[in-house]
């Protein structure tokens, strides 16, 4: 099996140096850019697995490039994450908004880093207890294992990769209240750690795209899906 393409993007030379060290240590093939729309390029010249970003770099910030990946049928399912050292909440709900995957916080060890990085690899073609299911037909919606889509009708409707890993746990088991530890458990990976407003984002942009009748809220414990 070929080692995993990373590309870091991040403007300060000294983190773009330890992480790509560490990362190469590791197995990794690592790719980096200085700033956003270097990053863009790069990652249309590699076509990397991964991708951490920075949030505050010059030419182009890395929620507008983390965008305008997302809008590439190239990189719909590319694990992007945010390594920044802005912990506000606004911070992380744009960059979630925009399609990223997770959000660190600066500073962090290598050694850590490296180990979320391997654990978001490991998650990534993760579809819980679906054996060999192609599909997931569900009310009106028929939930497209192989291509990643949902239908409704002739309507198909796209879906980020963990939005995806969300809805089709959640339609797995129609009625079941899934708790939010054990979404986190199932669609993160239980060595992820991820910002504590991750699943509402997702939830939010799953109703956005759906309809807000699919999935309801259970206060205090999870969330369900009805039809």
């Amino acid at each position: 099996m070929s080692a995993a393409k990373i590309l870091l993007v991040d403007d300060e030379p000294d983190i773009l140096e330890i992480l790509e060290y560490n990362l190469k240590r590791e197995g990794y093939e690592v790719s980096t850019a200085a700033n956003g729309a270097e990053g863009l390029k790069k990652a249309d010249e590699v076509k990397p697995d991964l991708i951490i970003l920075d949030i505050m770099m010059p030419v182009m910030d890395g929620v507008e490039v983390c965008r305008q990946l997302r809008a590439k049928p190239d990189f719909k399912n590319t694990i992007i994450t945010f390594l920044t050292a802005r912990e506000e909440d606004y911070s992380q709900i744009a960059a979630l908004d925009n399609g990223g995957d997770d959000y660190i916080t600066k500073p962090i060890r290598p050694r850590v880093l490296v180990s979320r990085i391997k654990a978001l690899l490991r998650r990534n073609e993760r579809v819980d207890e679906l054996d060999d299911t192609t599909e997931i037909a569900v009310g009106d919606l028929i939930i497209d294992l192989e291509q990643v889509l949902v239908r409704r009708g002739k309507e198909k409707i796209e879906l980020a990769k963990k939005e995806f890993d969300l809805l089709t746990l959640l339609a797995s088991k129609p009625g079941k209240v899934f708790s939010r530890d054990e979404i986190f458990n199932r669609v993160w990976g239980t060595d992820v750690i991820v910002g504590n407003r991750t699943i509402d984002v997702h939830i939010r942009k799953l109703r956005e795209k759906l309809g807000d009748h699919y999935i309801k809220t259970i206060k205090g414990i999870g969330y369900k899906f009805v039809f």
